[in-house]
């Protein structure tokens, strides 16, 4: 039966969830979704903080926002950090998935996790990494100066630091779309060009590029979106010498006044997604355009590797240099700085060794409970997450209905709101309305807040997996007297069960290196490690961040092996 023929059937006979289930799926959805952003809304229209008795309607904050020359200089900088992280990302991106997916390029098997690194690992633990390795006073910048005996001529603390470092750490997300879509070509035209004469490069930049140059444009409007929510590094590479943008502003704000400023924070979340919100919709026609592309496939879509001769040391050189400047850099730097008690010109490192930071660790309880939470809204928090964006991708699982497409354009707009942004609102939400407060300082908020946030990327990795049931087995249960619950329980559940087991592993790595949406609902008894890292920065307890960064990476380290053992295509 085709797909348009399962679309027609009448109302009740779709497979998913029930009547009155769906209903109140998409119910909580809509609640849990526009709540927040309502919260923003109307705190961006009031004249102090909601929680203030004299408080009234008022445009007040948007005109001291809109007259702060901060807030200038902020938009500016996270306009030249977006620009410059599309400059870096997408070319290299784009590079990296040729050389990975259609050339002969040896160990590429063991390669792309490597390359995924940065995706899994907090930003602010990279932050953190770049600081004690590349900084004015970084193990690789002692060694440059006691090897060349000249200054070195990076400055991670600048803005172009900052938009080369970001660029950098964000190439996966160019790499991830476009080796997806060039795993989808056929490689006889590429053939045509090489036996022709054409070398790598120019086959890469002639012809298979431009075959997936909408899934390249799709990452590069992410890339773009992802400059006006980066939150870690420019807090703390920016910091020490006064670079603000958007997210680092709206955070500072409180600390500028020297009062509470929820209403000129409302006001700065009100206009982070106003810019982000239309590259959203803009990503969503992309994808669509993507999807629409077709190419000429010959063989029956087979894929040969173009041997790359020669230029096979040039391509190793790249990846080579982009995995030591994006990965083995900030995590080897974090590692060293978390076993040695000082570090300058003339201290030996192997003196130095310790391990006091770790034990200080272990002896403090809220460092204890925010490693046992982490690891608890991982585990547990990523599974409740995948059961809800089940529930919702059944919800609309064979429906075209009106319902169907709130849904799927409802799932994009956490996409628009940064974590932090999302934490801010969801904390407004347990203060101001009834009934939640006695949530507010329970794990309960910071997994809501998790499962918002990442409501759009769970949500797809299930429905890719309900995209490869299909619909023949379902109806055949239909014919036989089965009910939608019915077939969706003994169905098509247990056909989708691998692809629900790995998006629990995915979800659990996102969750583990989240960092930015538990910062404003952090509270005692609810510390999870990405929150506590950016609060300990900020105290400078050096010691103990660089030990809970390390633990944090074995924490992701561990579960991106478990992931690649079950087969998980991280690629997907």
């Amino acid at each position: 039966m085709s797909m348009t023929q399962t679309l027609a059937h009448p109302r009740g006979r779709f497979p998913g969830l029930p009547g009155i289930g769906r209903g109140l799926v998409i119910g909580i959805t809509v609640l849990v979704v526009l709540l927040p952003l309502v919260m923003i809304a109307y705190q961006s229209l009031l004249s102090a903080p909601f929680f203030m008795p004299k408080h009234e309607v008022s445009l007040d904050a948007y005109r001291f926002v809109f007259d702060d020359p901060d807030f200038w200089f902020a938009l500016r900088n996270s306009l030249l950090i977006a620009g410059g992280m599309v400059l870096i990302a997408v070319p290299l991106g784009a590079l990296l998935a040729f050389l990975m997916v259609r050339t002969d390029l040896p160990g590429r098997r063991w390669i792309e996790p490597l390359l995924l690194t940065p995706i899994f690992v907090s930003a602010v633990v990279l932050a953190l990494g770049y600081v004690v390795s590349a900084g004015p006073s970084g193990f690789y910048t002692l060694w440059w100066r006691q090897a060349f005996g000249i200054a070195e001529w990076w400055d991670v603390y600048s803005i172009g630091g900052i938009a080369v470092i970001a660029g950098l750490t964000h190439v996966p997300h160019v790499y991830l779309y476009a080796s997806s879509a060039l795993r989808n070509l056929g490689s006889d035209v590429e053939e045509a060009a090489r036996i022709a004469g054409a070398s790598p490069l120019r086959v890469a930049r002639d012809v298979s590029l431009p075959m997936v140059m909408p899934s390249v444009l799709f990452a590069g409007v992410l890339v773009f979106f992802l400059g006006f929510e980066v939150f870690g590094l420019p807090l703390v590479l920016g910091d020490p010498n006064g670079y603000l943008v958007l997210t680092t502003y709206m955070y500072k704000l409180a600390s500028k006044l020297g009062v509470p400023s929820y209403h000129l924070m409302a006001v700065v979340a009100i206009l982070i997604v106003l810019v982000t919100f239309p590259l959203v919709l803009l990503q969503r026609r992309l994808l669509r355009s993507a999807n629409k592309y077709v190419s000429i496939k010959g063989k029956g879509g087979r894929q040969v590797p173009l041997r790359l001769g020669g230029w096979r040391w040039l391509a190793i050189g790249i990846v080579a240099l982009w995995l030591f400047l994006s990965v083995f850099v900030p995590v080897s730097g974090i590692v060293l700085r978390s076993f040695v008690s000082q570090w300058g010109e003339g201290i030996s490192l192997v003196d130095a060794f310790t391990l006091e930071h770790y034990r200080d660790v272990f002896q403090q309880d809220n460092l204890v409970r925010a490693i046992l939470n982490t690891l608890g809204i991982g585990v547990i928090g990523g599974a409740l997450a995948v059961a809800c964006y089940a529930a919702i991708s059944f919800a609309g699982h064979r429906r075209n209905d009106a319902a169907t497409k709130l849904m799927d354009y409802l799932v994009l707009v956490p996409r628009a709101i940064p974590g932090l942004l999302a934490g801010l609102a969801f904390l407004w939400v347990f203060l101001f309305v009834p009934g939640l407060k006695e949530w507010r300082n329970s794990m309960f908020a910071i997994w809501i807040a998790y499962t918002v946030i990442w409501l759009a990327y769970g949500q797809r990795i299930v429905q890719s997996a309900l995209m490869q049931v299909g619909p023949d087995l379902e109806e055949a249960a239909r014919t036989v007297g089965a009910t939608a619950s019915q077939v969706s329980r003994h169905v098509t559940l247990p056909l989708v069960r691998f692809g629900l087991l790995s998006s629990w592993l995915l979800i659990f790595l996102i969750f583990e290196r989240e960092y930015s949406t538990g910062i404003y609902l952090l509270s005692p008894g609810t510390e999870v490690i990405g929150a506590l890292l950016v609060s300990m920065w900020a105290s400078g307890a050096t010691d103990l961040v660089a030990a809970l960064s390390v633990i944090n990476i074995v924490m992701v380290s561990v579960g991106l092996a478990v992931a690649l053992r079950f087969g998980i295509k991280l690629h997907d």
